[in-house]
Order: structure tokens, then C-alpha cells, then sequence
């Protein structure tokens, strides 16, 4: 009788460990966007808070709103459009952070201008909620390298990336036979800038990722060229390898991507797009495990302040190290603040 006690006192914990588990798969998970001063804010609430989502974003809505903007001109001069377009698909819209963290368990942090995402993500790391920026992740290497500190101390997930990091067919060709070991990639697509901000972060990085998303990490040296109608810029790897990007400023400014490997050279027509970007976000927040590490993010722009550099050196190659070495010391000074 002892041994049915104990199979059928089992099988009742088995059952009310399913019952929670249920319960927890179903829960909706409430997301909160900072900053609605982009396109990406409408689109990201339609995909989201479709009620005929499925897969990996059903379960997770965008319930509220922080409007935020600064005097960025692609900020002042779009926030309240896009403001009122998620607050006609029933999204509540709040004066300020602490109001929105209230209301929700995971973050969006969407501001166009990324000067202001240190101030923006310190708020919601130490809230403790989970939480993905959009690009850029900061505006400049030194806070970028203080917000995944924070998270890090705080123990909280974040990650940021580009959307055409997720795209079908350069994930694909990360680990293709047809293409073998990645020997060389070369990137390409528009470069605006955005002032304040290193030259490649605000649309650069869209060139960038896809290029880091084939190479890997391991990039020693940059050097840059720029010519009204280009800007070139030119990785050197520790292996040895060469990875380009070219920033189109004009002409034809389509995204696309040529990938070396030790059995073929295949293009990428087809970047990754919203739906893409979405998936993996909501798989983030549901799992609590960033699909871009830190130390790849970091290294990422990195690239671009270091691009930057060898710019001011008229094109002289400049060092990662070098670069990350003072940004970790202006880092350092910013956490003691």
C-alpha cells in the first residue's frame, strides 16, 4: 500500500508540474516599446499583436507605449505619427518609463536616436526586465559596453541586432556544404549617418551584422575609404581572412552580400526581414537566451568606431584593440558615476 502511496503521490506532482507548465506556455507575455519614433514600432505591433499569430510570436502582445524622442529630426519628426498609429491598434500609451515597466514583463527599447539608450536601458535592467534594443544598441562604443555591463551585473537578458543578421539564407550559409568554410565575405547597402553618432552606426550596422553573421569574430584591423559616392571598409581577421563592407551613398542602394568559401563564392540575394527579426526576439524573451552574444555585439561596433578612426587617419588602419581599450576605460568611468 506504502509503494501506491508513493507511485500515486508521484504521478499527482507529475501532473501539477504539466498543469504549470501549461499555464505557463499560455500566458501572454506583456511587452512594452521605449521610443516610438520609428517605422519599426507599427510594423513590429502588427506582427506581434496579429491575433492570428503562430509559432514563436504567438503568446507575446504589445500591451504599452513610452512615446520618448529627442531633437533628432528622424525622431521629433515622427514620433507622434507613429505614437498614434500603435495607440489606434490598442496599444496604451504612457508618460514615462517607470510607468511602462509597471505594465509589462519584457522591454522593446526602439528609439531611433541611440544616444539616448544608456539612459533609456539602465531604467529597464535595473527593473530586471528582459530586454532588446533595437539598432543601433548605443550610441557610442564606450555605452554600449556599459549597458551589456549593467545586464551582466544585474543579471538581466539583453541582446540587440540588425534584421538582416536573420535572414534564411545567410543563416544558411553559416554551415552550408555547397559553400564550405567561410574564406572572405564582402557586404553592401545604403550608409546614412545620423548625427551625434559614429558614421556606420545608424545605417551601416545593417551592412555590418550580415558581414559579422558570416565572418565571425576575430577582426584585428580596419581601414576605410570614403569618396562622396562610398564609404569602404576593409576587416582583416586573425586568420587571415578579408571581410568588406561597402556603404552606398549613391546609386543603387539594394542590401546584398557575396560570400567566399573553400568550395564555391554564392551571393545573398535576400536579406532577413521584420517577420525574421520578430521570431528571434520572441524566442528571446520567452527563453531568456540572447541569440547574439555580447562580446559579438561589442565587437560589432567596435568595427565601426574603429572605421571611424582610420577615417580621422585618412584611411590609415586602426587596431580593434586599440579602439576597445579607451572605450572600456570611458566605460569603466561611466559605471562609477
Amino acid at each position: 500500500m506504502m509503494k501506491h502511496f508513493v507511485l500515486t503521490s508521484l504521478s499527482f506532482f507529475a501532473l501539477c508540474v504539466s498543469i504549470r507548465a501549461q499555464d505557463s506556455s499560455s500566458k501572454t507575455i506583456r511587452a512594452g516599446m521605449i521610443g516610438l519614433d520609428t517605422s519599426h514600432v507599427p510594423a513590429f505591433v502588427g506582427i506581434l499583436n496579429n491575433p492570428k499569430a503562430e509559432g514563436d510570436v504567438a503568446g507575446i502582445k504589445v500591451v504599452a507605449g513610452y512615446p520618448g524622442g529627442t531633437d533628432l529630426p528622424a525622431s521629433k519628426d515622427r514620433v507622434a505619427k507613429f505614437t498614434e498609429a500603435i495607440r489606434a491598434k490598442g496599444v496604451e500609451i504612457v508618460d514615462s518609463i517607470p510607468q511602462l515597466l509597471e505594465k509589462v514583463d519584457v522591454v522593446m527599447l526602439e528609439s531611433v536616436d541611440g544616444r539616448i539608450h544608456l539612459q533609456e536601458a539602465t531604467q529597464v535592467i535595473k527593473a530586471g526586465k528582459p530586454l532588446w534594443i533595437d539598432k543601433p544598441v548605443a550610441g557610442s562604443l564606450a555605452d554600449a559596453i556599459v549597458i551589456f555591463e549593467l545586464a551582466k551585473q544585474h543579471h538581466v537578458p539583453v541582446f540587440s541586432s540588425s534584421s538582416l543578421r536573420f535572414g534564411a539564407e545567410i543563416q544558411g550559409l553559416r554551415h552550408s556544404a555547397e559553400l564550405g568554410a567561410v574564406t572572405g565575405a564582402a557586404t553592401w547597402g545604403p550608409c546614412s549617418a545620423s548625427p551625434g553618432m559614429p558614421d556606420l552606426f545608424f545605417y551601416g550596422i545593417h551592412g555590418v551584422e550580415p558581414l559579422y553573421t558570416l565572418m565571425g569574430t576575430g577582426c584585428q584591423t580596419v581601414t576605410r575609404a570614403v569618396s562622396p559616392q562610398v564609404d569602404y571598409v576593409t576587416g582583416v581577421w586573425k586568420d587571415g581572412r578579408v571581410g568588406a563592407y561597402r556603404g552606398i551613398r549613391k546609386g543603387k542602394a539594394s542590401m546584398g552580400a557575396m560570400v567566399f568559401g573553400a568550395n564555391a563564392i554564392l551571393p545573398v540575394a535576400k536579406a532577413g526581414d521584420y517577420n525574421d527579426l520578430c521570431r528571434e526576439i520572441a524566442k528571446f524573451f520567452k527563453s531568456g537566451t540572447a541569440p547574439v552574444s555580447a562580446e559579438e555585439t561589442i565587437e560589432i561596433f567596435a568595427f565601426m568606431e574603429a572605421a571611424d578612426e582610420s577615417k580621422r587617419q585618412n584611411g590609415a588602419p586602426v587596431a580593434l584593440a586599440d579602439v576597445l581599450a579607451k572605450a572600456k576605460a570611458e566605460a569603466a568611468a561611466k559605471l562609477k558615476e
